[in-house]
């Protein structure tokens, strides 16, 4: 172990983005993770019952995710996502029947909003003014009762928007984070809204070439290592989930309230259409995801369901692709549920004041993961910035 060796405790995104930073500034780095594969949430395996490889849940991202795409690009792996060509949402309204695409303009100056036919049905271009009350949001102002106000915009896109962005229903939901995601992807113009998602799967985009490119140069990676405790002199990017993160650092304010997200991966054929996704609004369904031989579907916030048993949301799930896509109602295709009973934090006021910084009293320990306060919710992106912000602190603090 040289003078110069970090070690990274944690293999999600947030630990292997500060692993690539900190190797691409030369250091030695040692990454442990305590799992027997990279990844954390973001990961892929092969099912058994559906004979097929599939993710542990769905993530979109868009072109304005910096971080994101930088991180893909140093490894890589820029090549591997897929997606349409311009910045285009197609959505199924099941409650109404009808089917509408948001098309954004590439430019930055959003004249898409006085085309009716690149807005939502409904909708009026004034309507859209509603979002400038995101820029002033204050720390307690919550999502729906800023935004609710505004109508058919507000109930097809922007309450779909921030439960999948914020994972918390918005009449609880921070509205700053929100705000955050919009001024980084739609508030620059459809070229950074341009939806993206993984090719092959989340381990070939977002893992596997990382730890790849990390062992190439060489760090050392140690899978299957759960890390028991902490060496204050050496310098360490904790890069866990929150309550683990509390378990080793004694007194650490973190998170402490968590939502669920509910995925289903059915063995089933659907023609990509124009995105390769849908959003489905006036359902349980949320997001429709059309990859060869498999269609999974994502619920955000499932809290909200915890009453229901397996059997009654595969019920509703698979009513709601029937109508939307006009499947026969039975029998269902064979399936795989797969629920994250603690995805995210809950991104209320309160949790929000709950994230630590990345800097810790000891200079030589740094956190990274998406609960850290990145200002952005618990997303790729986020987690990504967190594993950025971490790398740089050590860096600049001059302990490695």
């Amino acid at each position: 172990m040289t003078q110069a060796s970090v070690h990274v405790i944690g293999g999600g995104l947030a630990g292997l983005a500060a692993a690539c930073a900190l190797t691409e500034a030369g250091r030695h780095v040692v990454l442990s993770e305590a799992a027997p594969a990279a990844g954390g949430r973001c990961r892929s395996y092969v099912d058994r019952v559906l004979d097929a490889r599939i993710d542990n849940g769905n993530h979109l991202i868009l072109s304005g995710n910096r971080a994101a795409m930088a991180y893909l690009d140093r490894i890589g792996a820029g090549g591997t996502l897929t997606g349409p060509a311009e910045p285009v949402f197609p959505f199924i309204d099941l409650a109404e029947g009808t089917q509408w695409c948001l098309r954004p303009n590439r430019g930055r100056l959003p004249w898409w909003v006085l085309a009716r036919r690149r807005r939502i049905p409904g909708t009026a271009a004034r309507d859209y003014l509603a979002l400038l009350k995101l820029r002033g949001a204050g720390p307690d102002a919550l999502v729906a009762p800023l935004l609710a106000g505004t109508g058919r915009l507000y109930d097809k896109f922007l309450e779909p928007l921030a439960i999948s962005a914020l994972n918390t229903m918005p009449r609880v939901a921070a509205a700053m984070p929100l705000q955050r995601v919009i001024a980084e992807t739609m508030g620059r113009g459809g070229r950074a809204s341009i939806p993206r998602f993984a090719a092959a799967g989340l381990s070939e985009s977002f893992v596997d070439p990382a730890v790849q490119w990390l062992r190439a140069r060489g760090a050392e990676i140690r899978l299957g290592d759960r890390v028991t405790s902490l060496d204050p002199a050496r310098p360490t990017v904790l890069a866990v989930p929150p309550w683990v993160a509390a378990d080793l650092l004694p007194g650490l304010m973190v998170p402490e309230a968590f939502e669920a997200i509910w995925n289903v991966h059915f063995k089933l054929d659907l023609a990509p259409g124009a995105a390769g996704f849908w959003g489905l609004t006036g359902g349980t369904a949320e997001w429709v995801f059309a990859r060869p031989g498999i269609t999974s579907v994502t619920i955000s916030a499932a809290n909200r369901y915890a009453g229901l048993d397996n059997e009654a949301m595969l019920a509703r799930v698979w009513a709601d692709l029937a109508r939307g896509f006009g499947l026969p109602p039975a029998p269902i295709p064979p399936r795989r549920v797969v629920i994250e009973k603690r995805a995210t934090f809950a991104a209320t006021p309160a949790q929000l004041r709950r994230r630590p910084a990345t800097v810790t009293g000891n200079p030589k320990l740094v956190l990274a993961g998406d609960w850290t306060d990145t200002g952005l919710p618990a997303t790729i992106e986020g987690a990504i910035s967190s594993g950025n912000a971490a790398a740089l602190a050590l860096l600049r603090q001059n302990c490695v």
